[in-house]
C-alpha cells in the first residue's frame, strides 16, 4: 500500500544544496544528488512512501504556506517543514509558529494526518538565531494534534552533519530520512 506524503517546506526539504524538487533549479546545480533530500532516504527505508515536495530556498513560513495546496491532493500525510529562514532574517518566531500551526490546521482540515518539523540546528548562526531556534522549537512542539518529526534532536549531537553550515550534507540527510520514515509510516 502506496502512502502518499505531501511534502512543503524550505531548502532543507527542497534538498539543498545538491537537490531541489524543482527540475529548473535543480539544472543549476553543478553535481546534482537526490540523496540529498531527507525524502529520498526516508523512501529507501520504507519503499511504501511516495513523497510530493513543493519546497525553496530561502522561504519563510508565510510562503511555504502557499505551497500546500500545490501537493496535498490524493495525499495521506502532509508535511510540514520551515522556520530556519524567518531566523536568518530576524522575523517574528512567534509568528512563524503561528505560520506553521496554520498550515497544520489546514492540512488535517483537508483530513490529513499532519506530521511538523522542528527547525535544525544552525551551525552558522550566532548566538542570537540558537536562542530563536530553541524558542521557536519550543512553540512547534506545544503544537496539538501532530505528529512531530524531531530533526533538531536527531542533528545536534551529530558531527558533520551539514558540510556548509546551514544544510544537512547527505549523511545528515540519511539522517533526518531514516528517523522520519517509521513516524510516517505509522501514520
Amino acid at each position: 500500500m502506496t502512502i502518499v506524503v505531501a511534502v512543503v517546506g524550505d531548502s532543507i526539504s527542497a534538498g539543498s544544496p545538491l537537490w531541489d524538487p524543482d527540475p529548473s533549479a535543480r539544472s543549476a546545480i553543478a553535481h546534482p544528488d537526490e540523496r540529498s533530500q531527507w525524502q529520498w532516504w526516508a523512501a529507501a527505508r520504507d519503499p511504501r512512501l511516495e513523497f510530493r515536495t513543493h519546497a525553496a530556498y530561502g522561504k519563510r513560513t508565510d510562503e511555504i504556506a502557499a505551497f500546500v495546496v500545490d501537493v496535498v491532493a490524493a495525499a495521506d500525510v502532509l508535511v510540514v517543514q520551515g522556520g530556519i529562514n524567518d531566523v536568518a532574517q530576524r522575523r517574528s518566531v512567534e509568528e512563524a509558529a503561528r505560520n506553521l500551526a496554520a498550515m497544520v490546521e489546514h492540512g488535517r482540515r483537508l483530513g490529513l494526518h499532519v506530521a511538523l518539523a522542528d527547525v535544525l540546528p544552525w551551525p552558522n548562526g550566532d548566538e542570537r538565531a540558537a536562542r530563536d531556534i530553541a524558542h521557536l522549537n519550543d512553540l512547534i512542539r506545544a503544537v496539538e494534534g501532530v505528529t512531530p518529526l524531531p530533526f533538531h534532536d536527531t542533528l545536534a549531537p551529530l558531527d558533520g552533519w551539514s558540510d556548509d553550515g546551514a544544510h544537512p550534507s547527505v549523511e545528515g540527510h540519511r539522517h533526518l530520512g531514516e528517523r522520519a520514515a517509521p513516524l510516517l509510516s505509522e501514520l
